[in-house]
């Protein structure tokens, strides 16, 4: 799923009555066992089982403090708590409130549920495609849902994103089927949907943030200021989020089918029917995406570094008009 960024890591100029800055990780952004932690609390499935009033009261809790450094009576942890539950259920550019599905606390459950039908239904081609058209379905909500404010994609472009990655998965399950049913033993065949949604991440993604790819992404020096705009650093960051979507992907998917070749080996399981292995899978599938979300999410850091000299040529000599001595310059990758 796509996730729109929650800060950036670069100094930020609001001023607060307090030292404690909301607007970053409450760990930092340095270390991946720092960015782990922060997206442990940013993606708490529990997060999406909160009432409106608790999302509401945690909206005031951060929007006084951001205004006048006012602190919650329940001090620096009741702040952070509040941050975190407001950044996984509210937009961060907007402020508007997120529908369920489309919110980071969701991920995990949203794709405990999807994975598991994938890996349950593969076989045949009508199986594969409704598998597919609800993965991509539930992928173009999460896209729709964090869209950027500022710009906000065409549905259009979403749309182009849903088919051509629903096609494209479906086509790869039914084909790998086809070659795999009488040249591998079973058990690959069980890793099929695993490749199907590689492949429609691999095209889902930079379908979706076109965008950056035609006009580029905000390149700003170590102040925050902004520099330019550069198609190479959003080549980059499309690289790594694409990588890190199949890493969250790999664990229950690639795990999930060599426990259950194993399970359905012994008598208790060997007769087992679809209903009951698809929800087995998906509790297996959820064990794994609860480590694997926050992991595949802090893989690279939020702010990445590009070397001046690695950036367009239009781009280099204005950035070095402005200052002859700046070597790194910076970027937000993106989820």
């Amino acid at each position: 799923a796509v996730v729109s960024t929650q800060s950036t890591g670069i100094t930020n100029n609001l001023s607060m009555n307090s030292d404690v800055d909301i607007t970053k990780s409450r760990w930092g952004d340095a270390d991946f066992i720092s960015r782990f932690k922060h997206f442990v609390k940013l993606t708490d499935p529990t997060n999406c089982l909160k009432s409106n009033s608790s999302l509401d009261q945690a909206k005031d809790i951060v929007t006084k403090y951001k205004k006048d450094g006012t602190m919650p009576p329940g001090g620096v942890d009741s702040l952070w708590s509040a941050k975190y539950l407001y950044e996984s259920a509210f937009h961060p550019e907007t402020g508007d409130k997120q529908n369920v599905i489309g919110r980071m606390s969701f991920q995990v459950p949203g794709g405990m549920a999807i994975t598991g039908i994938l890996l349950a239904f593969y076989k045949s081609p009508l199986e594969i495609f409704l598998g597919q058209w609800l993965n991509q379905s539930f992928n173009a909500l999460v896209n729709f849902t964090n869209r950027s404010g500022d710009k906000p994609l065409p549905n259009s472009v979403i749309l182009t994103a849903y088919f051509t990655a629903t096609s494209l998965a479906t086509a790869t399950s039914i084909g790998l089927n086809k070659t795999l049913a009488t040249r591998t033993p079973p058990i690959v065949g069980r890793f099929v949907p695993f490749f199907a949604v590689a492949v429609a991440n691999m095209v889902n993604i930079p379908c979706m943030r076109s965008q950056e790819l035609r006009e580029g992404v905000v390149i700003v020096d170590s102040d925050g200021n902004k520099l330019g705009q550069s198609i190479t650093a959003a080549k980059r960051s499309i690289i790594a989020t694409t990588f890190s979507r199949i890493c969250i992907a790999a664990p229950g998917m690639l795990m999930t089918p060599v426990i259950m070749e194993q399970l359905e080996k012994r008598p208790a399981f060997k007769n087992m029917s679809k209903l009951k292995s698809c929800l087995l899978q998906t509790a297996l599938v959820g064990s794994f995406l609860l480590a694997a979300v926050p992991f595949g999410c802090a893989l690279f850091a939020q702010t990445q570094s590009i070397a001046v000299d690695d950036l367009e040529d239009d781009l280099k000599r204005s950035i070095l008009e402005k200052d002859s001595s700046l070597k790194i310059v910076y970027y937000n990758k993106g989820l």
